[in-house]
């Protein structure tokens, strides 16, 4: 297997930080899905789309909250992240699901190997010019009629953050991405979006959007 391109080197400083917000980020219960009814929903029909089609890979997947969640969906689902420090939590809350350490820069999944890919808010702090790249090999990575699940923050510009999850030290930048700059993206890899949900602020610190591509016949 080939990858994307080469590691980013401000994506070290990423991992790093993630390591250290990790403890925090579980104890604090971020990612929950209970809150939030429309998310789920999403996840729902995203697994009935792709359930028949092959196994899927959770991109970035933290502690395996939603890769445990799609798990009781019934897709055969693993998880992987930047961060040693999350999938360490992630394989002892998950057990039974599989893990591993790796960056989405440097996945270089088989061409046609998945039913699914899940980017549930996990991309974001890719270098702009480096997500292309990375959504068109996750596009090859599907199978015919396999979807791509997108979620990120709205809005223009860069976002640096310093600190995360209840004042721990981090470094790294928050790309925001309008809608359909990022639907462009998809269709520039390959890929068919067939539906997009967009969440205001209000429970969310800014707005939010969720984009499904598919990899066309």
């Amino acid at each position: 297997m080939t990858g994307t391109g080469s590691h980013p080197a401000d994506l070290d400083a990423v991992r790093a930080s993630y390591d250290r917000v990790a403890d925090a980020y579980v104890a604090m219960g971020a990612g929950e899905l209970g809150p939030l009814p429309w998310l789920r929903a999403a996840l729902a029909a995203f697994a009935e789309e792709v359930r028949e089609l092959g196994p899927v890979l959770d991109v970035g997947c933290g502690p395996g909250l939603v890769t445990a969640h799609l798990a009781g969906l019934g897709l055969d689902v693993s998880g992987v992240d930047l961060s040693p420090r999350m999938i360490g939590h992630a394989r002892r809350l998950h057990p039974g699901l599989r893990f591993d350490v790796a960056s989405v820069t440097e996945l270089g999944p088989a061409d046609a190997s998945l039913g699914g890919v899940l980017g549930w808010w996990s991309l974001f702090n890719l270098p702009r010019d480096v997500l292309p790249g990375v959504l068109a090999a996750l596009a090859r990575a599907l199978v015919p009629g396999g979807m791509l699940l997108l979620g990120t923050h709205v809005g223009d510009g860069d976002v640096v953050r310093t600190e995360a999850y209840g004042g721990v030290p981090v470094s790294w930048t928050t790309r925001l991405w309008r809608p359909e700059q990022l639907a462009a993206l998809l269709v520039d890899a390959g890929l068919e979006p067939v539906a997009e949900l967009r969440l205001p602020a209000g429970h969310f610190e800014r707005p939010q959007v969720l984009l499904a591509a598919r990899r066309p016949h």
